[in-house]
């Protein structure tokens, strides 16, 4: 039995948190429900867009934020995972609340190291996600070459297929974001990471598995990584 409960703050967006608890369930190696990670999703869709607070001069969520963690926190969670890639933007004020949280940047590097330890990687992210060099950074430091898409490439399909997402027309979001994926591809990418949430969700209402580059989720990379703090002994 797993004593350890994460939390979760969520709703950013929603379908992106719930496919993270299903993940989080459907890869954790239980026989019976008391097997699982005990978990508490604090899924609160009206935190503002992280990207506009970063770039636009939008409203800043992060006092949003620091309310599900304290909300997590009362609850007795021991550890906290983001689903939300552009939200690690405020990755220290959150951590200095006092409880641990899971970085999706490095579990996602984990995720990567296990099929492409070296060699060059395409990021799809948000644009504030890119523009803070939240993967970046983080991967060029473990030894990673990185490159993005296109300024035309992220206004024309990767921004408009993230919007699909939290539109819910999930299967309309395949097109223009696997032609960016398949674009990175061509210009030397030997894996490509999903670097934000609603991305995966996207990639895979289609035939992802046709795209023909190693692909890295985001979402089960931070699943995994909450599995492991979860029955670390």
């Amino acid at each position: 039995m797993i004593e350890r409960v994460l939390g979760v703050l969520g709703g950013m967006g929603p379908l992106a948190s719930a496919q993270f608890m299903l993940r989080l369930t459907l890869l954790t190696p239980a026989a019976r429900d008391q097997d699982q990670v005990p978990a508490v999703l604090w899924s609160d869709p009206r935190v503002p867009d992280r990207t506009r607070g970063k770039l636009a001069g939008g409203e800043d969520p992060l006092p949003w934020l620091l309310r599900g963690v304290r909300g997590l926190r009362a609850a007795g969670c021991g550890a906290i995972a983001i689903p939300c890639n552009t939200a690690h933007g405020w990755y220290e004020e959150m951590q200095a609340e006092g409880l641990p949280i899971l970085h999706i940047v490095d579990a996602a590097a984990d995720a990567l190291a296990k099929h492409t330890p070296r060699g060059t990687i395409g990021l799809m992210g948000t644009a504030a996600t890119l523009r803070m060099r939240l993967y970046q950074d983080r991967l060029e430091a473990r030894g990673w070459t990185c490159i993005v898409p296109t300024e035309a490439e992220m206004q024309a399909k990767v921004s408009p297929g993230i919007a699909l997402v939290k539109a819910n027309r999930v299967a309309e979001a395949y097109a223009p974001l696997a032609e960016t994926v398949q674009a990175l591809a061509a210009r030397g990418a030997d894996a490509v990471v999903l670097g934000c949430t609603e991305i995966p969700l996207g990639i895979q209402a289609g035939p992802w598995q046709s795209l023909g580059v190693k692909l890295v989720d985001s979402i089960d990379a931070l699943a995994l990584a909450a599995i492991d703090w979860a029955t670390a002994v």
